[in-house]
Parts: C-alpha cells; sequence; structure tokens
C-alpha cells in the first residue's frame, strides 16, 4: 500500500480547495472516493467527470497547473505567516472535523490554539438595536473571560460587538466568507488585527477572494461546526442567522437564542427559534447550563466563587446598582435623576461599583451592570 507522509499531502489538499472551495459536495464526493487525495490529482479528468465533476473542473484537477498554483498559494500564506490547516493536520479542530462537510482546508492568521478550546458562537443582525448590541457584547466578555472562545462571522453589528466583548474578556475566532486578504466589511480590518494578535481569524476561501453573497451561507457551517453551541442576538424572520442555526441542529449543536421585543423584527427570529425550542438565554449561566459535563460544572462552580469574592456594597452602592440594568445601558443624567446623589456623589458610589466589578462603564458616562 502507499504511504503518504501528511506535510507531502498539503498541497493537494490546496489544490483542490482552489478548485473546489465553493462547490461542497463535488469536493467531498472527491475525498470520499479517493483514499489518498494525492489519487485525485492522478486520475484523468474523464473519471472525475464520471463522478459527477463539472467537466471545467474536473480538467483543472487533472492539469498540472493547478499544483503549481498551489505551491504558489503556499507560499504566499507563510510570506503572510498565515498557517494552512488540512484535515489531516493534528491543529485542525476537533469539532469541525465530525461535520458532514467539513471544509478540507483552514486558512488561519493568528493564534492556533484557539480553534481547540471550547467555543460559543454569538450571531445576529448587522444594525442591531441599541438592546442587542449591549447583550450581545455582555455575553461574550462572560463567556470569554471564563475560558470560552467566542466564535463569529467579523460582520457589521452583532458579530463584531460579539468579538469585542471576547476581546475585553479572553480569546474569539472569526470566520469570513472571504479570503484572508480581503477583509469585509472593509471597517472592520482594524478588529480583525486585534483578533489575530488575541484569538484567530479562519477561512476556507483562497486568498484574494471577494466577499461573495454565497460565500457566507457556506462559512456557518463553520461557526456552528467549530462551536459546542450557538447564540442567536436579534435576527429577522429571514436571516443568516437562522441558517446558521439550522445548520447548528444539523450539526447535533445546541440552539440559542435571546428574547426580543415582540414588537420589532429585529426579535422575530431569535423569538421564533426560543418557540420552537431553543433555549432562552438571558445571561451566560444559561449558556453554560446547555454545555457538555464537565464543562457545565467548572463553568458553574466558577460562578459561585466569583461571587464569594465581590467585595460586599454598603448601602449607597446597592441603592445606584439597583437603578442600573442587565440588558441596556443608563446614562448619569438618569440616575442623578432617579436618586438624591449630586453629579460629584453619584459618579463616586459609580467608580466604586465599577472597581469592585460590579458594573461597566461605557464611553459617554454610561453604566451596566454586571449582573
Amino acid at each position: 500500500m502507499c504511504s503518504i507522509k501528511v506535510e507531502d499531502n498539503q498541497r493537494y489538499w490546496v489544490a483542490l480547495n482552489l478548485v473546489l472551495a465553493e462547490n461542497l459536495r463535488a469536493a467531498k464526493k472527491i475525498a470520499d472516493h479517493f483514499p489518498h487525495i494525492r489519487e485525485a490529482f492522478e486520475t484523468s479528468s474523464e473519471n472525475l467527470v464520471a463522478l459527477g465533476i463539472e467537466e471545467d473542473k474536473a480538467r483543472r484537477i487533472a492539469s498540472s497547473k493547478i499544483l503549481d498554483q498551489a505551491s504558489r498559494e503556499i507560499e504566499r500564506i507563510e510570506k503572510k505567516k498565515y498557517l494552512i490547516l488540512t484535515l489531516e493536520d493534528k491543529e485542525y479542530p476537533e469539532y469541525l472535523r465530525e461535520v458532514f462537510d467539513p471544509p478540507f482546508v483552514l486558512y488561519c492568521a493568528g493564534k492556533v490554539e484557539a480553534l481547540k478550546g471550547p467555543a460559543v458562537s454569538i450571531v445576529g443582525v448587522r444594525k442591531p438595536s441599541p438592546y442587542g448590541r449591549a447583550v450581545a457584547e455582555r455575553l461574550a466578555e462572560a463567556l470569554a473571560s471564563r475560558g470560552i472562545v467566542v466564535v463569529s462571522g467579523l460582520a457589521r453589528g452583532i458579530d463584531s460587538m460579539a468579538h469585542l466583548g471576547a476581546l475585553k474578556g479572553g480569546r474569539t475566532v472569526a470566520v469570513l466568507g472571504s479570503g484572508l486578504d480581503n477583509i469585509y466589511p472593509r471597517e472592520n480590518r482594524r478588529l480583525f488585527e486585534r483578533i489575530v494578535e488575541q484569538g484567530a481569524v479562519v477561512s476556507e476561501f483562497p486568498l484574494g477572494s471577494p466577499p461573495l453573497g454565497f460565500h457566507f451561507p457556506i462559512r456557518n457551517r463553520i461557526i456552528s461546526g467549530i462551536s459546542l453551541a450557538i447564540v442567536v442576538v436579534e435576527a429577522k424572520k429571514r436571516s443568516g442567522s437562522l441558517i446558521s442555526a439550522r445548520l447548528a441542529l444539523e450539526q447535533n449543536r445546541e440552539v440559542m437564542a435571546v428574547p426580543g421585543n415582540v414588537t420589532s423584527e429585529l426579535s422575530q427570529g431569535a423569538n421564533w427559534l426560543i418557540k420552537s425550542g431553543a433555549k432562552l438565554v438571558e445571561c451566560w449561566e444559561d449558556v453554560a447550563e446547555e454545555l457538555p459535563s464537565p464543562l457545565k460544572e467548572q463553568l458553574l462552580s466558577q460562578k459561585k466563587e466569583e461571587e464569594r469574592k465581590l467585595p460586599l456594597m454598603n448601602a449607597q452602592e446597592r441603592k445606584l446598582f439597583e437603578l442600573l440594568k442587565i440588558d441596556s445601558l443608563t446614562h448619569i443624567d438618569e440616575i442623578i435623576d432617579m436618586s438624591d446623589f449630586s453629579v460629584s456623589e453619584a459618579l463616586s458610589i459609580l467608580l466604586s461599583l465599577e472597581l469592585k466589578g460590579w458594573i461597566y462603564q461605557s464611553p459617554g458616562k454610561y453604566f451596566q451592570r454586571r449582573w
């Protein structure tokens, strides 16, 4: 029997991906048919067509030119200090390897170890409400600070807030619908760089691939596939987030959703998921309760330890703390209107609460409870 080293196969996997990254069904046919991926490049284009591969793609695979192109692609990746993971690599994410149609190649920028930790996806609309933004950021920070890797798609809105929240507390992974050198949206370039420093950004699409519309439903299976669970924060009735939720169910992942305003179009998708049986999520503990053992018990035991270590509040601090909300921001002017403290007194008390770890402060003198 032919023995082929794993590292020798990288060029063949990259070549296959260059031809069929956008055609998962055809790529899977080839991978399932040939015991060694190298053999797919040693057969005739006629044999590939007989497998159901489109004629033009079959000719590309049978041509030596595609292997030369793959070699150049690998050189470009190495020059940018990115990594290439194939299904045969031990660093490839284990949970993703288990799904029906895993990507055969993952381009990775950042810390590859971020792909190995227990992960939860947080996804949602691109134009969220202030409520949705606050919940996504708070939930992501709470999970990341407890060792959970937060996964999302680097899109505008909920995705961005999930990454930003996770960066405050720990690690995050972004999954792109384009090549690693073609960040979309462009305004998230700085966020991309921050994630690379602290987590990882991955894509199955070759360098230079544009953010085509049909790429995003394809990449959604990676977002859910890497994760143990997916949490939807604000989604319209027809949205990519619901596609991600459906894919998660097919992959036997836990599906959860944050409830929203029943009169808001932005809440229709998430509320429908809850009515259909998804776990209702109000806080990170709700997510932890659905994760597998012993991870669940480990996370929930952390909560008790954290609460035990928090400094106690005095009467003044308790009064202001109870005026704040968990799921939205409250401005200092509103806090003063609701209390009998002066501006200087209120700010002093709020600073004390923040230093004790009970509340967050956001730009513009907005405040929010941690629990």
